[in-house]
């Protein structure tokens, strides 16, 4: 699916009518109607009266583009989709073929963490069982065992930092009763946060042939992430120490540290710019993937994403350069 261009015709049809409220940019009213992926709610995406009341479209507090927005002092040439939003100004400032569909890889946890998030308890215990399972070579694990026991808080930390597939399904059975309940439960709040160019197979992002998203999509999908401080704590942390169960009640220590080589310290982000945290995401189909949550010496927020580089330095050169915009 990489290098297909395809607009969902319902995402289309919302950008359409949104460049008319505001082209290149965004709404500029306050949203109190959530989208509906089968929606014919068309006087209520404009926001028009009626019967005396206000109902205002869906996406007018989010950045919409239709079309690449490609200033020069950018180079993500070596990229298959780039963008950077202006969370606070509703603006577009960046966006490279954000609406093509990609293999997201390790991208797609943030939404795992998303559902986790709203459905579960920190505290709740997840206990390993044999759907916890993964045999693709080189693929991240924490290397769980059968009867494995450890907090939702824990497997957060584990599987945004360390980027653990195992503890990916582990979050998956447990808080979705079933891995396949769960991904029912991640593809429907994909499409109720208006993201309908992307579908999950799995909660982990290991490639497979009906596994995808957008730049556009993801923005959507982190653009929710960062609502909670749980998932914020997380992100920005360098490293991350526990201690969980095996079956017999043993004590596991185990300790990680973060993909993100910003926090890690081997990149720099531009002057003035502080990178708050994000996710990696790499497999051999989706190349190398970062999206991120800075801020400016103002406090505004943004989100950049860039997906598909050949290797790790022009992934961060490129999201380096992405950044330096947020001064222009």
């Amino acid at each position: 699916m990489s290098g297909v261009k395809c607009i969902g015709k319902k995402i289309a049809t919302i950008i359409c009518f949104l460049t008319v409220l505001s082209f290149g940019g965004c709404g500029r009213l306050a949203y109190s109607q959530p989208y509906s992926v089968d929606g014919g709610f068309v006087t209520a995406r404009y926001g028009v009266q009626e019967s005396g009341a206000k109902v205002e479209p869906f996406a007018s507090g989010l950045c919409v583009t239709d079309e690449d927005v490609m200033p020069l002092s950018v180079d993500a040439s070596a990229s298959g989709t780039a963008a950077l939003f202006d969370v606070r100004n509703k603006t577009v400032l960046y966006a490279k073929s954000v609406h093509e569909r990609m293999y997201p890889a390790s991208l797609t946890k943030v939404m795992t963490a998303i559902v986790a998030i709203e459905n579960g308890s920190l505290d709740q215990i997840l206990t390993t069982t044999e759907a916890v399972k993964i045999t693709e070579a080189g693929a991240a694990k924490a290397g769980l065992k059968t009867g494995d026991t450890m907090t939702l808080d824990q497997a957060l930390h584990i599987l945004l930092l360390a980027s653990s597939n195992d503890v990916a399904l582990l979050i998956a059975d447990n808080i979705g009763g079933s891995v396949d309940h769960f991904m029912e439960m991640m593809n429907e709040k994909a499409r109720k946060l208006g993201a309908t160019n992307t579908h999950f197979s799995n909660p982990h992002g290991l490639t497979a042939p009906d596994h995808y998203t957008t730049a556009y999509d993801m923005y959507l999908i982190f653009n929710q992430a960062i609502k909670y401080d749980t998932f914020n704590q997380i992100i920005n942390m360098s490293s991350y120490q526990t201690t969980y169960y095996d079956k017999n009640g043993k004590e596991i220590p185990y300790s990680c540290g973060t993909t993100n080589r910003y926090l890690k310290g081997q990149n720099n982000p531009p002057e003035n710019i502080t990178v708050l945290g994000g996710k990696t995401g790499t497999t051999n189909a989706a190349g190398h993937c970062l999206i991120l949550h800075s801020k400016d010496i103002r406090g505004n927020s943004y989100i950049s994403i860039v997906m598909r580089c050949q290797d790790s330095d022009t992934l961060y050169a490129e999201m380096t350069d992405l950044l330096e915009e947020i001064n222009n």
